[in-house]
């Protein structure tokens, strides 16, 4: 587990419906290649929020104003029982203005904490190999590589490998 020091006071909290739209506005202007491996959407944008995608599986940030700067999106990787103690990071964004501030690493620690205290013992989540600054933030919160998919995204015009992580949310016995 980490060392690192301990992020800018900020608040993390479960999203609200009231954020969907926040968190759209948020979701748009941090797309990049760096993590998107979906082409950039054009508007008229949907609904953050939908039947698949709703408030508890998100965790917000912001600072003290109400206003989403960030969020986590946590869930079952499947509909499988056999894997319902899993939980898998499938989004991770924070507003450019606010980075720097260990926002990011401020939510990927709540969503771990709560993903144990929802009865998960493991955290997965996928991340695009050229992304070296995610890479380096999910190590140091002890993700590990468990798996990669050799150029499994045409982007750009270049092949990327798709790095699969994980960490354990419990300590072995």
């Amino acid at each position: 587990m980490s060392t690192s020091p301990a992020p800018e006071p900020s608040l993390i909290r479960p999203a609200r419906a009231a954020d969907g739209d926040a968190l759209s506005a948020l979701d748009h202007a941090t797309w990049s290649t760096l993590h998107a491996v979906m082409p950039r959407s054009e508007p008229p944008f949907g609904p953050f929020f939908g039947d698949r995608n709703v408030p508890e599986d998100h965790l917000v940030a912001d600072l003290g104003d109400g206003r989403p700067v960030g969020y986590v999106r946590f869930v079952p990787p499947t509909p499988l029982g056999c894997n319902a103690h899993v939980r898998q990071i499938q989004g991770l964004a924070v507003a450019e203005p606010a980075r720097g501030r260990g926002l990011a690493r401020a939510l990927l620690r709540a969503a771990c904490a709560e993903a144990r205290r929802r009865g998960a013992v493991r955290m997965t989540l996928r991340v695009l190999a050229h992304n070296t600054p995610a890479r380096r933030l999910y190590e140091s919160e002890g993700f590990t590589v468990e798996g990669v998919l050799p150029g499994e995204f045409l982007l750009d015009g270049a092949y990327v490998d798709d790095v699969l992580m994980g960490r354990p949310l419990v300590d072995p016995a």
